[in-house]
């Protein structure tokens, strides 16, 4: 009975990210998007829940990463690596830092995709 798949009851979780630290944020929407905070987490089954985020560009970072923080993105070409400061990111959209950040917090598999389209950021 140990390996029975379950059928996720999905719960809607919301966090105000006003004063709240990027990484430290990040890591509590990560947990919650796998389904480590529930008693019936199994590693192989997509039974986390919702996740809403709102006043996302209150967000606080700590040291100099404003400047000194890179994000790389190839093209897939020879010599197409991009990179982009943090600065430039939240000017555009404090959202994709967050959820870049939590996106790079989850497990590289085949789960990813789906966690992220139940994460809401506004």
């Amino acid at each position: 009975m140990a390996n029975t798949i379950i059928n996720p009851v999905r719960k809607t979780v919301a966090f105000d990210a006003t004063g709240k630290i990027l990484g430290r944020l990040a890591t509590q929407i990560a947990m919650n998007l796998m389904g480590k905070t529930s008693a019936v987490y199994q590693p192989n089954v997509d039974a986390g829940n919702l996740v809403v985020v709102t006043n996302c560009a209150g967000i606080k970072v700590t040291g100099k990463k404003y400047e000194d923080k890179k994000y790389f993105h190839h093209s897939g070409h020879p010599g197409g690596i991009h990179e982009t400061t943090m600065r430039v990111m939240w000017e555009k959209d404090p959202a994709s830092v967050l959820r870049a950040a939590v996106s790079r917090m989850l497990p590289k598999n085949k789960h990813r995709t789906n966690r992220m389209k139940r994460l809401s950021i506004s």
